[in-house]
Formats: C-alpha cells, structure tokens, sequence
C-alpha cells in the first residue's frame, strides 16, 4: 500500500481538504492493515488522550521558547533570526516514516507562495536525523527547512513528547520503522503531532495539538492564523 503524494495525484486531488485525504488513508488502512494491528495504535492514540498529553502542550497567548536547530542541509537554524523576518509556523511531526506527517507536510508546501507573501515563513521540526531530513525535503520536494531536534529537545520544551510503548514498538519493527535508526538515539521518542503560529516577539498565536497522529489542522486554517492582525 503506497501512500501517494500530492505529485502524484491528479490535479482535483491536489485541492482537496486534509481531512478528505486523511479519509481515503484511513479507508485504505482499515482495508488491508490487520484488526490487530489497528486496535494496538488506536489503543495508544486513547491512551494518550487519556493522560491528556494535549493539554500540557504548549497553548497559545504563551511564549515559545527560543532554539537553534540544524537544518536538512545542515546549516544552524535560529528562531530568533526566522522571527526577524515576520511570523513562524512550526509543524512538528514525528518523520518521514509516517504517512500523515509527508501529507500534511505537502499541503503545507501547496502554500509556501501565500505563506511569504503574508510576510511569514514556515519550518517543520522531528526528531529524524539531518540524513533522514534531507531525504525528505528532496524527496517530496519541500520549500521549506526541516529541522532536525535531536532527543526532542525544543519538542519536550513544548510540552509534546511521549515515548512509543513496547507493544506499539514491536508493530513499528515488524513494518520495518526503524525509530533508532530514523532519530539516531535509542529514546523510542516522538512528539504529537502539533502546529504552532508564533509572533514575533514569540508570543505563540496560534497552537494545535493532536494525541491522534490522523488528524492535522488544515492549511487554509493555519493560513488564516498567520494574516489575522
């Protein structure tokens, strides 16, 4: 089952809302991953619902905290130097092994002429090493940085890390998701899937969280953040 990219769909694909595309995955996987396998993720999404990760997450009228983190092409990023510039907006996903994460990513990437032209700029942070970064952004052709936040450093800032249970570790193995190898370390770490608009004096305008990796705030909404005054 291959995920397809907004490249590689047609052009009414491209147009379509998030929530429509994570519909059809979502068809798919219920189709041809087993129950099984399905109850094990679906039980960890609950479980973090319960301990109400979301809630400890950074919320907006906070400020961000600063970081410097190296980019796909391994230059030292600052956000104190992208703030200068105008306003931020972070994604923070957990690789490129995620499917979600390389469909909200393109969306986003569908909207990089507009996000500059509201005088913002947009950059992606994971725990994936630079090398997996790189792969990414050339692979899917992204415009943007992604920066690589090694122990989920800046992300435990932000209030959004979880380490993958034992028994979600043994799936992620079996269909060869090598978190070891894709972060470098052997934490089993990732953050929730999470989407911040940050001023420029830091003040965070704008913040979503998600325990469930199935669902992301669509673009247009994210866009919206960034022109409200």
């Amino acid at each position: 089952m291959k995920w397809r990219s907004l490249d590689e769909t047609t052009l009414a694909a491209d147009n379509r809302s998030l929530r429509e595309q994570f519909a059809e995955r979502k068809e798919l996987i219920a189709k041809y991953v087993p129950e099984e396998i399905q109850a094990i993720h679906s039980r960890v999404i609950a479980e973090l619902q319960q301990q109400r990760i979301a809630e400890s997450a950074l919320a907006a009228g906070t400020k961000a905290p600063a970081f410097e983190l190296t980019d796909h092409n391994g230059k030292l990023v600052s956000s104190a130097e992208l703030l200068t510039k105008g306003r931020l907006i972070i994604c923070f996903f957990r690789g490129r092994w995620c499917s979600f994460c390389v469909g909200q990513l393109e969306a986003m990437n569908l909207l990089i002429p507009e996000i500059r032209a509201a005088g913002a700029s947009l950059t992606a942070i994971s725990p994936q090493t630079v090398q997996q970064s790189f792969f990414m952004a050339d692979q899917h052709k992204l415009r943007f940085s992604l920066l690589s936040d090694v122990g989920n450093e800046v992300a435990r800032k932000f209030g959004l890390v979880y380490r993958v249970p034992e028994v979600q570790q043994a799936v992620y193995r079996r269909a060869f998701i090598n978190l070891p190898l894709a972060n470098g370390d052997e934490s089993w770490e990732l953050p929730i899937p999470a989407t911040y608009v940050i001023e420029c004096d830091g003040t965070v305008l704008y913040a979503s969280s998600k325990p469930d990796y199935t669902e992301r705030p669509e673009p247009a909404e994210i866009l919206g953040a960034v022109k409200e005054l």
